[in-house]
């Protein structure tokens, strides 16, 4: 069997999690898959998997062996564009990360618009409210809100959000809202925990720094719950202001301490720069960038 095509069962066995979802993605028998890691496996010297009657898991070998086949096989990849050429059409399997609720409005539309442009490429979503290392999920592009650190990957800015202190139109008519930072030790407080844990919430004064601790009554671990919650009037809360515009504009919620606002955090779409960027990857990043940089909310 193909060294090439047993690595490429390898990865989708670790993907999907068993033998039998990987060959229906593959659309090959599942002996055939058996057959592809046993030999592998006997290559290698080393067990890939631990198998049970109910789960297939990676072994410590497992998990450091698939980064590295993932690597190979998207150098394979970029290879084959190359040689077709720069201009080819766009085709594969494309992985896309994003926050949440950023995925669910911005990034799935875009996407869907995409996939109808380029009919040769499929595509797979992770959204979720952490930074995802795009090498160990094997993933080809992100969309990251915030301060970048320094790093090989390749960064487009987009555009931009706020962090915006808000609570209900209800809320608001039946307390008196804070008129500076310090006033919020009067209200219960909502903290959504990818807005950060600490217990001083960070804003500004006149350009300056200004920080306040508080001690929120309740911490919550999506923001759609922080939203919900807020919006029923039962506190104040911080998130970014894509996650909340829909309802700042139709007066449901209202945003307090505008004053003290901290500096809008850059929007980027990132992926992996390696030797050469596949078709797939740069058609998308040039769709995706030119429809975010349209996108008024975001500017």
């Amino acid at each position: 069997m193909d060294r090439f095509h047993s690595i490429q069962v390898f990865v989708k066995v670790a993907e999907n999690g068993g033998f039998a979802a990987a060959a229906r993605n593959l659309a090959i028998s599942p002996p055939a898959v058996t057959r592809a890691i046993a030999m592998l496996e006997d290559r290698l010297g080393t067990r890939l998997f631990i198998r049970t009657t109910r789960t297939v898991r990676l072994t410590e070998s497992g998990e450091r062996f698939l980064q590295d086949a993932r690597r190979i096989l998207l150098e394979l990849e970029e290879a084959e564009d190359a040689a077709i050429g720069s201009h080819a059409a766009p085709r594969g399997e494309l992985r896309i990360t994003a926050p949440v609720l950023f995925g669910r409005k911005y990034v799935t539309p875009i996407l869907g618009e995409f996939l109808d442009t380029f009919p040769m490429v499929n595509a797979q979503t992770l959204f979720v409210d952490r930074v995802v290392n795009l090498m160990d999920e094997g993933l080809d592009v992100a969309i990251r809100i915030g301060e970048l650190p320094d790093s090989s990957l390749t960064a487009v800015r987009v555009g931009s959000v706020r962090q915006i202190m808000f609570a209900s139109s209800e809320y608001i008519k039946n307390h008196d809202p804070p008129r500076r930072p310090e006033d919020l030790g009067e209200h219960r407080l909502v903290q959504a925990v990818n807005m950060g844990s600490a217990p001083v919430w960070p804003f500004q004064e006149y350009g300056k720094p200004l920080s306040i601790r508080v001690e929120p009554r309740l911490r919550m671990n999506t923001n759609d719950a922080v939203i919900e919650l807020v919006s029923a009037g039962w506190g104040i809360s911080r998130l970014m202001s894509y996650q909340i515009a829909s309802d700042l504009a139709d007066g449901r919620l209202q945003s307090v301490l505008d004053d003290f606002e901290l500096p809008p955090l850059p929007i980027h779409v990132v992926h992996q720069e390696g030797r050469m960027v596949s078709a797939k990857v740069r058609a998308f990043v040039d769709f995706m960038v030119d429809r975010l940089r349209a996108d008024a909310t975001l500017n």
